[in-house]
């Protein structure tokens, strides 16, 4: 009886770590993902393409006058307006050449005078037969060429004046200095040294290309209003701390398309645009590469996923689409463009379906997933 009752009790005692086993033996784990549903909305038609900062104008200063460079009233690098004095070429030699022929056409002058006086007198004298005509006719002559003197005379003034005026440089244009090219004490040569570049800086062009194919929808839509937007790149150089986040991160800057190339490049199948932008606080600057987004339309009840929710796999682009059951469907779509944010979905997903943006690499079909943030997660 004793035995008996040991081979009743084992078989109790197991009962347990089965029942066990057989809980663990219900499936995988829900695995943790995010997730943002599908909006059908509308969106911009919008072509990006890397692009150059030019300033409109830029313009390299010399001078029109040789002499010794005397003085400098701009530092480098600084903004200088219209008219505002940049330069002093030692202006000595050009007011002794104004003065020398002030003083010829003062002589000239007091001759022009005496022979004019000479005429008169001789229209008198010839009628009376007490000078000849030929003495007449030479006063004449005198006179005239007198008058030709100071006509001269007066020319060479107006000459001298200007290339007196020419050793004080003023600035061309409103824009911004660069480094300076010739340094006080410097013997400057008339047309030939260079001494500054001054940048327009407001507006400026930010030039940049298009695919060929694109040129139709250009210029069926306006082509030289379309909006244009220009971001400088926020990646630093290794080393540099970026403190720009949030509030505080650059913002693009807002211009619009004026400028369409005459011609394809036909070695790259592009167009040259330019579009202009006011830059009043210079956040371009020239020679700066940026992001320029080109706004072509807009695309009303347009099928739109978040960018992070697409996946390319070996035949081609996929989401993760939860089921109602807590499951998910791998699903192939078609994705007519994306950006940093969206993708605009031509086929496979309808507006308010769920789809997953992070935690794709521990799925596959079929796999169960709990939504971060819901209930039990």
């Amino acid at each position: 009886m004793k035995w008996i009752l040991i081979l009743i009790l084992i078989p109790a005692a197991l009962a347990p770590a089965c029942s066990g086993s057989s809980k663990g033996a219900q499936g995988p784990e829900a695995v943790p993902v995010t997730v943002a549903k599908v909006q059908k909305k509308t969106v911009p038609l919008s072509v990006r393409a890397i692009g150059n900062v030019e300033p409109i104008v830029s313009v390299t200063v010399r001078s029109q006058a040789t002499g010794v460079l005397e003085r400098v009233y701009f530092a480098e690098g600084e903004e200088v307006k219209k008219g505002d004095p940049l330069f002093d070429i030692d202006p000595r030699p050009f007011q002794a050449s104004l003065a020398q022929t002030v003083a010829q056409l003062a002589r000239d002058r007091a001759s022009l005078q005496d022979a004019e006086a000479t005429v008169r007198r001789y229209t008198v004298l010839v009628k009376r037969e007490y000078v000849t005509q030929a003495q007449y006719e030479q006063a004449e002559a005198q006179a005239a060429a007198l008058r030709a003197a100071v006509a001269a005379d007066e020319a060479a003034i107006r000459n001298a004046r200007v290339g007196l005026g020419y050793t004080q440089i003023r600035a061309p244009l409103s824009g911004r200095t660069g480094s300076l090219l010739m340094h006080l004490g410097n013997l400057i040569k008339a047309n030939d040294d260079k001494l500054v570049v001054i940048d327009q800086m407001q507006p400026i062009y930010v030039s940049f290309a298009v695919p060929e194919q694109l040129l139709p929808q250009i210029r069926a839509r306006g082509g030289a209003r379309l909006p244009v937007e220009a971001l400088p790149p926020q990646q630093g150089p290794s080393g540099v701390e970026q403190r720009a986040s949030g509030a505080m991160a650059a913002q693009p800057a807002s211009g619009v398309l004026t400028f369409i190339d005459n011609a394809v490049d036909p070695t790259t199948g592009t167009i040259r645009l330019k579009g202009t932008f006011e830059n009043k606080d210079e956040a371009l600057w020239p020679g700066q590469y940026v992001d320029v987004t080109l706004t072509l339309g807009e695309r009303e009840d347009a099928i739109v996923a978040p960018t992070e929710a697409v996946q390319r796999g070996q035949n081609g682009d996929y989401v993760f689409v939860v089921k109602q059951d807590g499951t998910v469907e791998s699903r192939p779509v078609t994705v007519s463009r994306s950006d940093a944010r969206d993708a605009v979905i031509d086929k496979g997903l309808s507006a308010g379906e769920t789809v997953v943006t992070d935690g794709q690499l521990r799925l596959q079909q079929g796999s169960k997933v709990q939504i971060k943030g819901a209930a039990g997660s």
